[in-house]
């Protein structure tokens, strides 16, 4: 499922193909609920009376409220019907919204900085002030947002006072997550993927400014995995339900080698990896595919299908 296709559905369909499978791709905006065509409700575009085998989730394009539910909707259907969503519209849910993102992390007992969601200007506002008066600065992010997009800062910001922007843009609300600072220059994060519960590539995003994503101009440098972000990566996936997920963190204090004392700040459950390919040998649209295919599927994984891939 993709709103758009490219390098990441070339790379799985070739995947796949590896594989003895075909990939398809859909759209979500195209699909529909039908109950009187075919036995299952549902109406996807080169399906007909059938399924699906299993469903990649690639993409969802945004949209209205009712728009986004609908294509969501469609998702969780698929799931009642017995089709293997990777992954499924519930871990989505949970990962595209940042509070709950937050909260299911604090929950979990998984290093997270302090954050605020609110509707309320004013709480907001008294949230900036009490945390600029103790010298630390937010970061005013989208509640559904990605890619590095619309990120400011607010409270106390390179040494002056930053006042709280409107929030109207925001869609009236205020996610404020408390700032991790760049302990080198130029100032890094880590993403690390983890496919079936296995930390499988890394890499740093290294960048002259404060927003470190691929998107604003960061550059991908290859980077092991130590055990303390490969735990940390894996317990994150596994709090909200995800099969796969980019991870991305940032150095907490004083920056480590190990990786010890390092704090999750966002959680990417529609991940993409080109970057990261970029950095690494590992084929990580083979891995996603046969996750799904061993794990999900029960499918045997063909041994001349491995070393294919591998080639």
């Amino acid at each position: 499922m993709t709103d758009e296709t490219g390098w990441h559905t070339t790379r799985l369909k070739r995947a796949l193909r590896a594989r003895g499978c075909e990939g398809r791709c859909v759209d979500l905006a195209d699909c529909g609920f039908d109950l009187t065509r075919h036995w299952h409700g549902l109406s996807i575009p080169g399906y007909g009376r059938e399924l699906p085998d299993a469903v990649i989730v690639r993409g969802i394009a945004g949209g209205s409220f009712e728009q986004v539910t609908l294509r969501l909707g469609i998702l969780h259907a698929l799931r009642e019907l017995g089709v293997p969503v990777y992954n499924d519209a519930r871990a989505i849910e949970r990962s595209v919204d940042k509070g709950m993102t937050s909260f299911l992390l604090h929950r979990a007992g998984i290093a997270t900085p302090a954050a605020w969601v609110t509707e309320s200007a004013p709480h907001a506002q008294r949230i900036v002030m009490r945390e600029g008066a103790a010298g630390r600065a937010l970061v005013l992010k989208p509640l559904f947002g990605s890619q590095g997009k619309g990120l400011t800062r607010a409270g106390h910001v390179d040494g002056a006072p930053a006042a709280l922007p409107r929030l109207a843009p925001y869609g009236h609300v205020a996610y404020l997550q408390r700032f991790q600072a760049a302990r080198t220059a130029p100032g890094f994060d880590w993403r690390i993927l983890v496919v079936g519960g296995r930390a499988v590539a890394a890499m740093r995003r290294i960048s002259a400014g404060w927003i470190h994503n691929v998107a604003q101009g960061a550059r991908c440098e290859a980077a092991d995995i130590p055990p303390a972000l490969a735990d940390l990566a894996i317990r994150a996936t596994a709090a909200l339900g995800l099969d796969y997920a980019g991870i991305d963190l940032m150095p907490a204090g004083e920056d480590r080698a190990d990786g010890a004392g390092a704090v999750v700040i966002e959680v990417n459950g529609v991940a993409a990896w080109r970057g990261l390919q970029s950095t690494t040998e590992v084929d990580i649209a083979g891995l996603l595919v046969d996750d799904l295919l061993q794990r999900r599927l029960g499918i045997p994984l063909l041994a001349d299908a491995v070393q294919g891939s591998a080639a």
